[in-house]
C-alpha cells in the first residue's frame, strides 16, 4: 500500500514527501505528524512504545589513532590531514533492538553542517566516505533517537551531536592536565611511566560524569591502546544516565569493514595503556 499525501502536507521538504511515499507508509490527518516525530513508523504507531522506551544514550568519541589499531587490515586507515583532535563515532541509544528502516537520510539535509562534521565526524576508513559514515549512524542510530523532540531529523540528530562534541572537549581537558599522545611518554618529567585509567578518569569525570567509559584495544605487539570514551547520557542529555550494556552488545559492532567487534574493551584499571600520536602518513603505525 502506498501513502498517500494529505493537502496539510505541501509544505514538508523533499525528503519527509519521499518519505512518504514510500510503500507500506500510510499518513493520516492525526497520524501524519506523529509518524515524523517518532521516526515515520507509518501505520504501525503502536511500535514506537517499543523503540522509544530507551533512556540512556552513549556519545561516544574515538581517538584516530587507537581507531587505526583496531582494525584488522593495516591498509584500511586513513587519518585526514586536518584531523588532529578526537572524533565523534555516534550517539547511541541503549536497549534498542530495531528502528524504523524507511527514513532515508539524503545529503541535501545535511549540508549546511557539512564543513563541521568533516571537521568533527570524519570517516577514518579508506574505503568509506564521511557521507556514507553519517548514512550508516543516522539509520542505525539516529532514527531510534528521533523520538526525542530536539533530534527529530537528520538535520537536529547531526546537529546535536556536533553540540555534545564541542561540550567534550577530552583532548584540551587531557592537555591541561599535562596527559598529551605520546608513544613514550614521560610523566611529569619524573619517571618513565605510561598514561592509567585511574589517571584519566580522575581528570575527565568532572566533565563526562563518573560512570564514563575508556575502551582499548590490544595492537599486535599485545599493548593496551586506548581508541574511544563512551559517555552516558539520559534522554535530555544529562550526564550519569544508569544504563547496562544493550543486549545486542556494543552499538557499533560490525560497524564497517574489517572492524573486529571483539577487540574494543574496556580499558584494564591496572594496566597502562597507551595514548598514540596521530600520524597521518602511516596512521597504523605512529610509533614506528
Amino acid at each position: 500500500m502506498w501513502c498517500s499525501v494529505l493537502p496539510l502536507l505541501v509544505n514538508l521538504s523533499p525528503a519527509v514527501l519521499f518519505l512518504l511515499q514510500l510503500p507500506g507508509c500510510t499518513a493520516t490527518r492525526e497520524g501524519t505528524w506523529e509518524d515524523y516525530k517518532y521516526g515515520n513508523q507509518g501505520s504501525e504507531l503502536q511500535d514506537k512504545k517499543h523503540f522509544c522506551s530507551w533512556k540512556c544514550l552513549l556519545f561516544t568519541l574515538q581517538w584516530p589513532a587507537g581507531f587505526c589499531q583496531s582494525l584488522n587490515k593495516e591498509t584500511l586507515c586513513r587519518i585526514p590531514q586536518n584531523i588532529n583532535n578526537w572524533t565523534i563515532h555516534g550517539l547511541w541509544p541503549l536497549r534498542v533492538k530495531s528502528c524504523c528502516d524507511c527514513w532515508p537520510v539524503f545529503h541535501s539535509d545535511v549540508q549546511e553542517l557539512e564543513a563541521e562534521l568533516t571537521e568533527h565526524w570524519p570517516s577514518l576508513l579508506k574505503v568509506k566516505s564521511s557521507f556514507h559514515f553519517w548514512r550508516e549512524e543516522w539509520e542505525k542510530h539516529g532514527v531510534c533517537a528521533a523520538c526525542v523532540e530536539g533530534m527529530n531529523s537528520p538535520l537536529r540528530f547531526f546537529q546535536i551531536c556536533l553540540k555534545l562534541r564541542g561540550r567534550f572537549d577530552i583532548y584540551k581537558l587531557l592537555e591541561d592536565a599535562a596527559i598529551t599522545p605520546s608513544c613514550e611518554r614521560p610523566y611529569k618529567n619524573i619517571l618513565p611511566v605510561f598514561v592509567q585509567v585511574a589517571e584519566v578518569q580522575q581528570v575527565l569525570a568532572p566533565h563526562l560524569g563518573d560512570k564514563h567509559e575508556l575502551q582499548c584495544v590490544t595492537d599486535d605487539k599485545d599493548r593496551e591502546v586506548w581508541f574511544q570514551v563512551k559517555i552516558p547520557l539520559s534522554r535530555n542529555l544529562t550526564l550519569g544516565c544508569q544504563h547496562h550494556s544493550d543486549a545486542n552488545g556494543d552499538p557499533a559492532s560490525g560497524s564497517g569493514p574489517g572492524w573486529n567487534p571483539s577487540s574494543g574493551h574496556p580499558c584494564p584499571s591496572q594496566v597502562p595503556f597507551y595514548y598514540f600520536p596521530i600520524d597521518h602518513e602511516e596512521p597504523r603505525r605512529p610509533c614506528s
